[in-house]
């Protein structure tokens, strides 16, 4: 599928200001798409919009198809008479500004939206109601199990922590019968939890009706939205719980061998990442139907899809379960092309963008091709002075060497530090770089400092991105705001402070979204100008 010439911003949900204790869908959102369509720009990318578990991570959901409750605006929910007033109010330690504490808006919100749920049983209109039972008959496919296996963890997760056990994975602590999803067992499971399964049922139903009603206003401003997806999924997850014949387990539910990347220059152990793997033997037996109603859901939630990790389809790395390091594992090819074909010819040609960073092998790039999946650059990566100084200013990071405009650049990931926080901390020579690349003429390390202190640096690293060839050029919300390195996302292979950024109200400026609209107009990206 052909990708029009556009540029957006990429910012995750969760970091949208002015609502309780994490970033919602609500009211800010709507402001967000408003300021957008200012700026002329026609991309909103996020995160994936999964339920997270360990690490707070979105690529760590407890679920590829269900949304991330704590998305969910309460005020909303209030509005449209699904919510008792008095019922959603913030306790003291929740606050509208800084950073999100994950921690305490779970303890906070988790109870007040399932009180939510329980108002709406009882209270919700009749043509309301209906719409609830018809989403639940339209999504029953994945959300039936989704909700038996949250209302199971929810009770051991309850218990293990009681007997401080070390683990209450389902593969580890619960029951035989409820960890192989015994039928009898999950039937009756559901019986004597009928109101907590429904419960996080209508949980879900409050998540999509205020997803859809946000995605439509988006679209109306021909705003398309941007999903995401990783590659494999959580072991802690409704995913590989309901579905352990297409994962590598064994009789108990255990992974055989896990996902992760080799060693490599910038980690010596290689990165273990702990996914269990597919069993790519059972999916194709199966035509790929998990797949295809993977994919068929996040376009139901979006626009457009970012796979990570796509050179995984190609070959993935195999390390056997119990290692401490990724150094023993081995390259395992994947399913190819087959796979795509497959759900190219159930669902259509859709428009798919292929995370294709790191060490990627000719092969890898071939798929892509075949595919016809844009791939991805990333400004930050053109500036090595080691690679400068061995192969010139070849790097095909670099705007200039882009090999197609089939493909999509950023300024940075959410991987990556912010532009102003990576300017800031890089090298001299580094930085002498970037100036003179930037501005074209010779200068000094002093005025390319300055170059930086002032944002001016910042400001044309994303005219550069804008301006190149690629056909999608997309900018995240802090490099737009000229947030430092506080305004990180994630760091890789890391805990504890990940994911928690939010941005201050007072960043959509009015200044900031003319300086966008201009250079959208200048270098062809308002689909809405004529020429």
């Amino acid at each position: 599928m052909k990708f029009e010439r556009r540029s957006g911003v990429l910012l995750h949900p969760t970091s949208l200001p002015e609502s309780y204790g994490i970033g919602t869908i609500g009211k800010s959102a709507y402001k967000f798409i408003d300021w957008l369509e200012e700026s002329k720009q026609s991309l909103w990318q996020v995160l994936p919009l999964g339920p997270t578990g360990y690490g707070d991570s979105p690529y760590a959901s407890f679920s590829t198809f269900a949304g991330n409750p704590l998305l969910i605006d309460l005020d909303m929910l209030v509005e449209k008479g699904w919510a008792d007033k008095k019922e959603v109010r913030p306790a003291d330690y929740i606050k509208k500004e800084g950073n999100v504490d994950f921690g305490a808006v779970v303890w906070w919100k988790i109870p007040v939206l399932k009180n939510c749920a329980l108002y709406f049983l009882k209270n919700a209109s009749a043509e309301d109601k209906g719409l609830y039972k018809q989403f639940c008959k339209d999504k029953a496919s994945w959300l039936n199990m989704f909700a038996l296996f949250m209302s199971l963890k929810q009770f051991y997760d309850a218990k293990a922590a009681e007997e401080k056990s070390e683990s209450s994975m389902w593969n580890v602590y619960w029951p035989k019968e409820y960890a192989t999803c015994d039928s009898a067992a999950l039937k009756n499971w559901e019986k004597e939890h009928a109101e907590e399964v429904e419960v996080l049922k209508v949980i879900q139903f409050f998540f999509d009706a205020q997803w859809t009603s946000l995605k439509k206003y988006a679209n109306e401003k021909g705003i398309k939205i941007i999903g995401d997806i990783p590659i494999f999924v959580a072991p802690d997850s409704a995913d590989v719980w309901s579905n352990q014949k297409f994962f590598q387990l064994d009789e108990n539910g255990r992974p055989l061998c896990v996902a992760g990347v080799p060693p490599d220059y910038f980690c010596a152990d290689g990165q273990l990442w702990g996914n269990p793997l597919y069993n790519w033997d059972e999916m194709k037996a199966d035509g790929y139907k998990w797949w295809i109603a993977r994919i068929k859901r996040v376009f139901e939630l979006t626009d457009v899809l970012r796979i990570d990790h796509f050179r995984g389809f190609e070959a993935y790395w195999s390390v056997p379960f119990g290692e401490k390091t990724a150094i023993n594992g081995k390259w395992i090819k994947g399913p190819g092309v087959d796979l795509f074909k497959t759900i190219k010819k159930k669902l259509g040609d859709l428009p798919v963008i292929a995370e294709d960073l790191g060490v990627i092998t000719d092969e890898v790039r071939q798929l892509r091709d075949d595919c016809n999946f844009p791939g991805m650059k990333v400004l930050q990566f053109a500036f090595s002075p080691d690679e400068i100084r061995q192969n010139g200013m070849v790097n095909y990071f670099m705007p200039h060497n882009f090999e197609t405009s089939n493909c999509v650049v950023y300024t940075g990931t959410h991987d990556n530090d912010t532009m102003q926080g990576w300017l800031e901390n890089a090298s001299d020579e580094q930085v002498l770089i970037v100036g003179q690349y930037i501005y074209g003429k010779k200068l000094t390390v002093e005025k390319v400092r300055a170059a930086i202190k002032s944002g001016d640096m910042r400001k044309n690293l994303i005219k550069a991105v804008i301006a190149s060839s690629a056909n999608y050029a997309v900018v995240p919300m802090q490099d737009v705001a000229g947030v430092g390195n506080e305004g990180r996302m994630n760091m890789p292979s890391t805990t504890g402070a990940n994911w928690t950024w939010r941005m201050n109200k007072n960043d959509l400026k009015k200044g900031v979204a003319e300086e966008l609209a201009f250079i959208s107009d200048l270098y062809g990206r308002n689909l809405k100008k004529t020429y």
